[in-house]
């Protein structure tokens, strides 16, 4: 698998459904902004409401620390709708659900299962210049956790900020970080 990380987001365009209205994405979207995408398989399934329910659930802090979501399957614009419409968990939604219906956003991030038509589970955060930070792939029966992901994003978005500064494991908003150097090596 081709390594992504500081690979640059181009040529992004597809529906969405937001805010109980039809919209498009563009690459011009993203820019200067952080922002998540949350690749799931398919609407109308089992784990994907319980993921997205766990996002909406945490969209607030994501909002406060300035990353906006965007939810991306290979469904169309149409079905996230009726999904958003007909599901208790996937009606707290209220960031943009993106339809990639084509396949060239799933395929962009490799996360494209191009024999069923969807995508795997991925998450990515993309920094300001749209660079991937950081990402996660998973089968199909893996969910993931947004308190987690908050966290990765706030660590991201430090080391971004302090770049003579790293965040270890566990790290918070507001614990120690280190700073390599020489003297940092064989003392931890």
């Amino acid at each position: 698998m081709e390594n992504l990380i500081n690979k640059k987001i181009e040529n992004i365009k597809a529906p969405i459904y937001v805010n109980k209205a039809f919209g498009e994405l563009k690459t011009e979207d993203l820019e200067g902004k952080w922002s998540i995408f949350f690749f799931y398989p398919g609407d109308f399934t089992f784990v994907c409401p319980t993921e997205l329910e766990d996002l909406a659930n945490n969209y607030n802090k994501f909002k406060e620390i300035g990353c906006e979501i965007y939810s991306v399957s290979t469904d169309s614009e149409f079905t996230h709708k009726e999904w958003h419409e007909s599901s208790d968990a996937v009606g707290k939604v209220e960031f943009p659900m993106v339809a990639d219906r084509n396949f060239k956003i799933s395929k962009e991030f490799g996360v494209l299962m191009e024999d069923e038509g969807q995508a795997l589970r991925g998450t990515f955060i993309i920094n300001p210049e749209l660079e991937i930070v950081a990402y996660e792939i998973h089968s199909p029966g893996i969910g993931r956790n947004a308190k987690e992901l908050l966290r990765k994003t706030e660590a991201a978005q430090f080391v971004y900020k302090h770049g003579d500064q790293v965040c270890p494991a566990n790290w918070e908003p507001g614990e120690e970080t280190l700073t390599p150097g020489i003297d940092l090596v064989g003392q931890i």
